[in-house]
């Protein structure tokens, strides 16, 4: 059966937008500043997938990965962030996403950030809140 008002291409329940491999994105910081301070990394697509490395001078080099700003909803009071906590541990997300924030525990923390992106636009993704990402619960 054919669907003449359909028209294929990429977008996020596009199958063939993640089976390919992805484009790669790199980027970090030896140094990001004060502690308690948030860094908004922005996509320029969406993502596949994303490994964080944290790679600091301090001891320790502790950095809470999320995926809304502190700010929104109970990202910290929810426990709704994983913590990298010595130089070198790393984490990898396989999702879908158009931004992701790294907040420093440590003064003078440091990340290596890896991601392939999609062929999405990041304007296709949805916010991403609710359970398990701003919510108490």
């Amino acid at each position: 059966m054919s669907y003449p008002n359909y028209k294929y291409g990429t977008g996020l329940r596009n199958v063939g937008s993640y089976q390919v491999s992805g484009h790669p994105y790199i980027t970090g910081s030896t140094d990001m500043g004060a502690a308690d301070t948030e860094h908004k990394i922005s996509f320029p697509y969406v993502t596949k997938n994303i490994t964080i490395i944290g790679s600091g001078s301090t001891d320790p080099n502790t950095i809470k990965v999320h995926f809304n700003a502190a700010a929104a909803g109970s990202v910290m009071d929810g426990n709704h962030f994983i913590t990298l906590d010595t130089d070198e541990d790393s984490m990898t997300f396989d999702v879908k996403c158009k931004e992701i924030y790294l907040t420093n525990v440590t003064a003078n923390a440091g990340f290596q950030l890896y991601a392939t992106l999609t062929n999405i636009a990041p304007h296709q993704m949805y916010a991403l809140t609710g359970s398990g990402l701003t919510d108490l619960s």
